[in-house]
């Protein structure tokens, strides 16, 4: 695929970047109103994702339906895939080329029923960001945990100035190992879904049907 900023496949809708449904519409007109700038709509839209959909580690599962843009944009809650997805989308729409990027990480920041869920590991795989194409250049931004959780945690929220890469802090506020990249899987032009779910199933359970859990990481504690 053409790595080209007039590569006009990096607008296009897909099955899971269905940027053309109502919804997405919707969220992306709300988020930049009348701006015209493409590094201002993209920050614009950067925060709406962050920070109106609550980052929820245990909304994991296997049903296509809630890995589209149209079905995030109205949800309330969901995991690092979905809200990138999101992002890409609502990037598309707003006219700004735009696709999903993942790695492996290791996150260090994470709660004692987090970890157990997870069988004790500290291991995500399939880390979802988005690359937007700005000035020229991809630029990666991933907009999983809002700013609110962010200070529940003590780590100040991830800026996306448009400019420069906004991925995860190697470090949280007062200095110990937060966030560690241990694998990149690169960039895809839609939601690689049958990917991601075999992981997910290999690495960790799926969680969202599960009994629902009461810690940090809850929009109500």
């Amino acid at each position: 695929m053409s790595d080209s900023s007039n590569d006009s496949t990096f607008l296009e809708t897909t099955g899971f970047l269905d940027w053309q449904h109502d919804h997405v519409q919707r969220f992306t007109e709300n988020a930049v109103g009348d701006v015209r700038d493409p590094v201002q709509k993209a920050r614009l839209i950067f925060t709406a994702v962050r920070d109106t959909i609550w980052y929820d580690p245990y909304s994991t599962d296997d049903d296509p339906e809630h890995y589209r843009a149209s079905y995030v944009a109205t949800a309330s809650t969901a995991y690092c895939v979905p809200k990138a997805v999101l992002l890409t989308a609502a990037a598309r729409a707003a006219g700004i080329p735009a696709r999903l990027g993942f790695a492996d990480v290791r996150n260090h920041l994470q709660t004692a029923t987090l970890r157990a869920r997870m069988g004790g590991t500290d291991v995500f795989v399939y880390h979802g960001y988005s690359e937007l194409r700005l000035n020229d250049r991809w630029v990666k931004a991933t907009p999983a945990f809002n700013a609110e959780l962010c200070a529940r945690f003590g780590v100040p929220p991830i800026d996306f100035d448009g400019h420069n890469d906004a991925l995860l802090h190697a470090h949280d506020g007062e200095g110990s190992q937060h966030m560690e990249y241990l694998n990149d899987r690169g960039w895809y032009y839609d939601l690689p879904f049958a990917d991601i779910v075999t992981e997910l199933h290999r690495y960790g359970p799926l969680m969202r049907d599960s009994e629902a859990e009461h810690d940090a990481f809850s929009q109500e504690l």
